[in-house]
């Protein structure tokens, strides 16, 4: 069941996501209801640049500025599923980006951090996601691959970006019985990895391929790889 959910402005692009769900979502093998349903609600046209709202909810990634993207949504949709969200937990996200995966999570998790190396970024997202009524989502700015120790350890960890290897601070800051996706590679080659803790060590389950912009920080890349 969704925690909670303010559909704004959004009837005018009601048809476009009910097509997405249904095409892009439940037709590739997204099955959660919790997730479809956050898919459904969360209006991902307020989350891209006026220009591209009219394909806010095609297949693909798109543009959101400062050489970072939105997520397709199948792969927002697949991640979040694949997290196995309960209403109770506390999630962290590494790459807000525009805000809208923090959005979907909100709907699913009791409380989402969410980290933003780059201020504009940070600062736009915290104010959509305020002015959307996410009240759940906390917004940092920093270096994401350290994670948020203060307020460690969390039920969930989504990587928006992708790392040559699992970074420590965040298998530091999982808690018991907590799920990591995480997408692994260069900047050509990349799979989503499923990392659980159990009993203190981890289990790493393949899921796909995928692409995603680099993660940048202490415990990734110290700067995006050259292609």
């Amino acid at each position: 069941m969704l925690r909670r959910s303010r559909m704004l402005e959004t009837e005018d692009y009601a048809p476009q996501r009910a097509e997405m769900v249904e095409k892009q979502l439940r037709r590739r093998g997204i099955e959660d209801p919790s997730v479809l349903a956050a898919m459904l609600a969360v209006p991902r046209h307020e989350f891209v640049p006026q220009e591209l709202r009219t394909k806010a909810y095609d297949d693909m990634p798109l543009p959101i500025g400062g050489g970072q993207t939105i997520s397709q949504p199948y792969i927002v949709a697949a991640m979040t599923s694949a997290l196995r969200l309960q209403s109770t937990d506390r999630a962290l996200e590494i790459g807000t980006g525009c805000g809208f995966q923090a959005a979907v999570l909100s709907l699913l998790a009791e409380e989402v951090l969410t980290i933003e190396l780059r201020p504009e970024l940070a600062s736009a997202a915290s104010q959509k996601l305020t002015s959307l009524g996410y009240n759940n989502v906390h917004v940092h700015c920093g270096d994401g691959t350290l994670g948020l120790p203060e307020f460690a350890p969390f039920d969930a960890i989504l990587v928006a970006a992708a790392a040559p290897a699992s970074p420590e601070p965040l298998l530091a800051e999982l808690a018991e019985g907590g799920r990591m996706i995480i997408p692994i590679g260069d900047a050509d080659n990349q799979e989503l990895r499923l990392i659980e803790k159990h009993a203190g060590a981890f289990s790493i389950k393949i899921l796909e391929g995928c692409r995603f912009v680099p993660l940048v920080g202490h415990h990734a890349w110290q700067k995006p790889p050259q292609r």
